[in-house]
């Protein structure tokens, strides 16, 4: 089995919710419901897809950093505190 990445792991779980719309111009809007400010918008589909991968990396990033509560996707929780080991167990 390989190395697995808990947030990659969640950014993975959280695109998979994403919904996507197509607007009356052509242009798409993107956005993850249980994310809540997450939404942005692109020219095309793939375009939209990408700005929102990068808009959620950045979004969870900043929660993280200013101690935001993220949601619990796919039974990830970003909020729990990390279990560190003594630098001395190493």
């Amino acid at each position: 089995m390989g190395t697995r990445y808990i947030l990659s792991d969640y950014i993975e779980q959280a695109m998979a919710k994403a919904a996507y719309d197509k607007l009356d111009d052509g242009s798409f809007s993107g956005r993850i419901p249980s994310c809540k400010g997450v939404i942005v918008f692109g020219a095309t589909l793939h375009e939209c897809e990408e700005e929102l991968r990068s808009t959620l990396e950045d979004w969870i990033l900043v929660g993280l950093k200013l101690g935001h509560p993220l949601p619990v996707i796919a039974e990830i929780d970003l909020n729990k505190e990390p279990n560190r080991e003594p630098v001395d167990t190493v």
